[in-house]
């Protein structure tokens, strides 16, 4: 039953953010004001907490964080290709590339949390803080490349470096493990608090992700969002169980592992490739397939 228990509950929010969107519940700005809260404020203070009240005893585990970085770069890699080989238009090259290896942090921390708990939440905020660095450095690489255009570039890559070091998930987790190391703790007013402030975070981050969900071009993007799927969703996990295999990781962190490269692409991809002139229908349409099949996946993942 843990497959059910655990991956139900998930998509379950994913299906009543797209319920609320299309009875009006919700709309646009909703969306949008909730991502923002979830982003800069709810997900940050969670990766805090959890990782920051883990203790000083509690080290990062180099072969979790080699396995996913090598696991995203491979990705990156074999996307490149398949633009090569299939001929992928430069307008819809940035899209297709970064939807082949970004992931879904909400729906991997909702995962994680259930499965595996306090323990498994530390292994998975600090492995996404050492990954999200090098996948927007591989985002913005090939979407600029494929837009042809200097100046963009230019100023693309200083708004790029401004975002990376205000990057709230990233100062969440290097924050959160810097306290760990204190050894203080955290009273229980402030667990509360915490506790409190952030049981909002996932329910909301999904809610947002399922209203944000578009089938918008998806007829017409079949063909690319299903090979950009394949890559995330098939080659990366047989690759990662490989990778993980190789590099030693056992235990918790193993399966935190094989949840990260199951998860479904980012719908981040839609916003940065509407911001350097890269097809969004393509994007939307990614997301959109990802996130169905993503279920499949998950579930083999939970089943090992």
């Amino acid at each position: 039953m843990l497959v059910p228990n655990t991956i139900f509950p998930i998509f379950a929010l994913l299906l009543l953010g797209r319920l609320l969107k299309t009875y009006g519940l919700t709309d646009d700005r909703f969306l949008a004001m909730s991502d923002r809260l979830v982003y800069y404020i709810f997900f940050p203070a969670m990766l805090f907490w959890k990782i920051g009240g883990s203790g000083p005893d509690q080290d990062i585990n180099t072969g979790l964080c080699l396995a996913g970085l090598t696991g995203v770069i491979l990705s990156f890699l074999v996307s490149l290709g398949a633009i090569r080989f299939f001929k992928i238009s430069q307008f819809a090259a940035g899209s297709f590339c970064q939807a082949s290896f970004r992931f879904n942090t909400y729906i991997g921390m909702a995962i994680v949390l259930t499965v595996l708990g306090e323990e498994g939440v530390r292994h998975f905020g600090i492995l996404a803080g050492v990954v999200i660095p090098v996948i927007n450095v591989l985002s913005v690489s090939v979407l600029v490349w494929h837009s042809g255009q200097e100046l963009v570039f230019r100023e693309k890559t200083q708004y790029f470096i401004r975002a990376l070091v205000s990057n709230p998930l990233i100062i969440g987790c290097v924050a959160g493990f810097l306290y760990s190391r204190s050894g203080l703790g955290f009273p229980v007013f402030v667990q509360n608090s915490f506790s409190l402030m952030t049981s909002v975070t996932l329910p909301l981050a999904l809610i947002s992700i399922g209203g944000s969900l578009r089938f918008k071009g998806l007829a017409d993007h079949a063909r690319l969002s299903l090979l950009a799927a394949g890559i995330k969703l098939v080659l990366l996990p047989a690759a990662g169980f490989v990778l993980l295999t190789f590099f030693g990781v056992t235990g918790i962190a193993f399966t935190v592992g094989m949840i990260f490269f199951a998860l479904p692409t980012s719908t981040a991809i839609y916003v940065l490739s509407g911001q350097l002139n890269s097809d969004t229908d393509l994007a939307a349409g990614a997301i959109m397939i990802s996130t169905l099949l993503s279920f499949v996946s998950l579930s083999l993942v939970l089943l090992l």
